[in-house]
């Protein structure tokens, strides 16, 4: 299962992150709009790696991944890509050292600490979780922060804090309007909070902008079982057995576990 897929847009976000210089420390690569300069090979090597991580490609990535650091064995986007791969592979300690190491060579690197923060809060280390959001967040140059406030709303909605889930999706939501973790994870407070109409609201005006991922199907089938529309919730069904026979949320549809949560880390 794609552990780390909700990142991948942070992931492929290097064009950004390469050029950032590190704080006390040298560039990653003075020469990097140089054609042939190691930075621009580590640079090309990383983002095909980020290609083939997004495809499942692990293999292959860490090969692109052993060219870019053979290239310049400090380029923080190189091991920020290396412990996103690691991690899928379950090789939790390789991935968190590699996650260690983009931040000591880039500690203002906050798509590095935004990711290492979901690494954490997926293997129950929540507080710890927390604090590498806020370390995103901290750095007013970074571009994307509603990533990182929708993933400690999700982290805070794991541990059932729904007040606080509430405030990050909310300021998610503020810095970038429909983004679309931060209004399920919206969505997913209002439903356990018993707010039907405002979940179901939600997630209507999310499909008619885009096609709504396992999660948002299966939160629409929840909501509609609890308002007792069969036809609503037969409609979710259907888009959910059809476009994700695999997914763990076709599964629970399949057996009828409506308590189970949609699985927003």
């Amino acid at each position: 299962m794609k552990i780390l897929l909700p990142l991948l847009m942070s992931v492929l976000a290097l064009a950004g992150c390469a050029s950032t210089s590190p704080v006390g420390g040298s560039a990653p690569g003075a020469a990097t709009n140089i054609p042939g300069s190691d930075n621009m090979r580590a640079r090309v090597h990383t983002e095909l790696a980020a290609g083939y991580y997004s495809r499942a490609q692990y293999g292959v990535a860490l090969d692109e991944l052993k060219k870019a650091l053979e290239a310049e064995s400090g380029y923080a986007p190189a091991h920020n890509i290396l412990a996103l791969v690691r991690a899928e592979l379950r090789e939790d300690a390789l991935a968190e050292e590699a996650f260690r190491r983009a931040i000591s060579l880039m500690p203002q690197y906050s798509e590095a600490h935004n990711n290492y923060g979901l690494f954490l809060c997926q293997r129950g280390r929540a507080e710890e979780a927390m604090a590498r959001f806020e370390m995103a967040l901290g750095n007013p140059l970074y571009a994307t922060p509603e990533k990182a406030l929708a993933n400690a709303g999700a982290c805070s909605l794991a541990r059932n804090d729904l007040a606080k889930a509430e405030m990050f999706y909310t300021r998610a939501v503020r810095h970038a309007p429909g983004f679309e973790l931060a209004v399920l994870g919206m969505a997913e407070v209002d439903y356990r909070q018993g707010r039907l109409l405002a979940a179901r609201a939600k997630l209507q005006h999310l499909g008619e902008r885009q096609e709504l991922n396992a999660q948002g199907l299966w939160l629409g089938a929840r909501v509609e079982h609890a308002m007792g529309d069969r036809a609503a919730m037969a409609s979710y069904g259907a888009q959910l057995r059809r476009r994700f026979p695999e997914a763990m949320q076709t599964q629970w549809l399949i057996l009828g576990q409506y308590d189970q949560n949609g699985g927003l880390l």
